[in-house]
């Protein structure tokens, strides 16, 4: 069969994820909380699955281009045969990828084919540019991109030994997918890549979303407050920066405490409020995904809307 097994897909994670720390690990659980969430509200095909944006970079070339990029989920033990028909992009992916072209933003649904069974090096990836006026056809992916100069000299980006026994079987097909693709992309261009936890459609406009699990903090001079690292702030503001009907959320799963993580609540604001309100000075904070101390901006928990589903159809 043309197929991969969950183990070696965790065998893969294991050597493509560079740590699983505890924050990282809680993030990718929230991604999944959130998901379901929105579908007990009756917001499944509103909300599209993660994927990555990334830029161009070098002297002089740094952040001119960018692309998104969205990969199919790997299912395990499903036959991907060469020569097999294509998956169809989903249908909402077509209205979110119209948004990012209007912006001057390439978007890519990016679909596998497994010659051999459980050899991650045997999968090719094949992709379609979403968003455009004429209908496209399915090119072997990576070709040739706009802007986007070629590796000169070859990474290791499956150098680590990372236990990845304790992300949910559940996860694993979206996470695989999201990594291999990543790396498959980045062994062929030099590039900044940042994930994105996912894009909700609302009426009028279309809303990437970063998603964290947080417990609400509180100092004198704001009261109760959610932080948020300066690597998300930036990218939220990149998405601020192009405008038109792009616009970004900052939704937060509120948890009780880090042990439990029992469920407290789901909050989200949106950035002009968010950019509006978050402190001007940041805090010291804890561990951030990567295993480094974080940079944290606050902003007011009062500035936050419950995310439910009166205030999403309104979006």
């Amino acid at each position: 069969m043309s197929s991969l097994s969950l183990e070696a897909m965790k065998e893969y994670l294991s050597k493509s994820i560079a740590s699983l720390n505890r924050n990282k690990l809680n993030g990718l659980l929230a991604e999944i909380d959130f998901r379901n969430y929105l579908s007990g509200l009756g917001f499944s095909d509103r909300v599209s699955p993660g994927g990555w944006i990334a830029r161009s970079t070098g002297a002089d070339e740094f952040g001119r281009h960018t692309a998104v990029l969205f990969p199919e989920p790997v299912q395990p033990d499903r036959d991907y045969p060469p020569g097999r028909n294509l998956s169809p992009p989903p249908l909402g992916l077509h209205t979110v990828c119209a948004t990012f072209h209007q912006l001057g933003i390439a978007s890519y649904f990016c679909t596998p084919v497994i010659e051999r069974r459980d050899d991650d090096g045997s999968i090719s990836w094949y992709f379609i540019q979403l968003g455009l006026p004429s209908t496209q056809s399915y090119r072997e992916f990576p070709s040739d991109l706009p802007g986007f100069s070629e590796r000169q000299r070859k990474y290791n980006f499956l150098r680590y030994r990372t236990d990845t026994s304790v992300i949910p079987q559940s996860a694993i097909p979206e996470e695989f997918a999201k990594e291999h693709l990543r790396v498959t992309f980045q062994n062929r261009f030099m590039s900044e890549v940042s994930d994105i936890d996912g894009i909700f459609w609302g009426q009028q406009y279309t809303y990437p979303v970063e998603i964290k699990e947080k417990t609400a903090g509180r100092e004198n001079d704001m009261g109760e407050y959610f932080g948020l690292d300066a690597g998300p702030f930036v990218k939220l503001a990149f998405y601020a920066a192009k405008r038109g009907n792009l616009h970004s959320l900052f939704v937060v799963r509120e948890i009780t405490d880090a042990e439990s993580r029992a469920l407290a609540g789901w909050w989200f604001i949106k950035f002009d409020q968010l950019a509006q309100y978050a402190s001007w000075v940041p805090r010291r904070g804890g561990r951030n995904m990567m295993g480094g101390v974080s940079s944290v901006i606050r902003i007011p928990k009062a500035q936050f809307q419950e995310l439910n589903a009166e205030n999403l159809d309104i979006l």
